[in-house]
């Protein structure tokens, strides 16, 4: 697992989005970027933090950030999820988990005394010139935009 710290240059991470269009980190040079990476379109938790994403997007983008989320499913997947919800920011399909991987957060998890691999619910926050700001891995679903912009 990379261990990547605040401080950092960000990975450069390439990958297609919900439409198969190409995405990367320096698409977002000169913009905040809120990286986050989540399990699972149309779970729970995931849905709970995509929706408070949503929600509070005019808030992001007055100070300048865009989102961005990454998880292992495709952009079929990640199509339904936006139109579902409503989503007004890109998912980045990232079905090799190779951005995963890069960002440290594919993992050995364990529940009821199963273990298998996957993502660390776990947000990236990238300043303009693609150096991390911050690193949250105690994601607050219902209250993520909170801990994000510290209201």
């Amino acid at each position: 697992m990379k261990n990547i710290q605040q401080g950092d240059k960000a990975p450069e991470f390439k990958g297609v989005n919900q439409n198969g269009d190409a995405v990367s980190l320096s698409s977002y040079t000169g913009k905040k970027l809120v990286l986050y990476f989540y399990p699972k379109d149309d779970t729970p938790g995931c849905t709970a933090e995509a929706c408070n994403l949503r929600d509070n997007y005019d808030q992001f983008l007055s100070k300048g950030y865009a989102i961005l989320g990454v998880s292992p499913d495709g952009e079929k997947k990640h199509q339904k999820f936006i139109e579902k919800y409503d989503l007004p920011f890109d998912l980045l399909a990232d079905t090799e988990k190779e951005t995963c991987e890069m960002y440290g957060v594919w993992v050995k998890k364990s529940m009821y005394g199963r273990e298998y691999m996957g993502v660390a619910r776990t947000t990236f926050i990238i300043d303009e010139n693609g150096i991390i700001e911050e690193i949250i891995s105690k994601v607050k679903t219902k209250e993520h935009t909170d801990q994000i912009l510290k209201a």
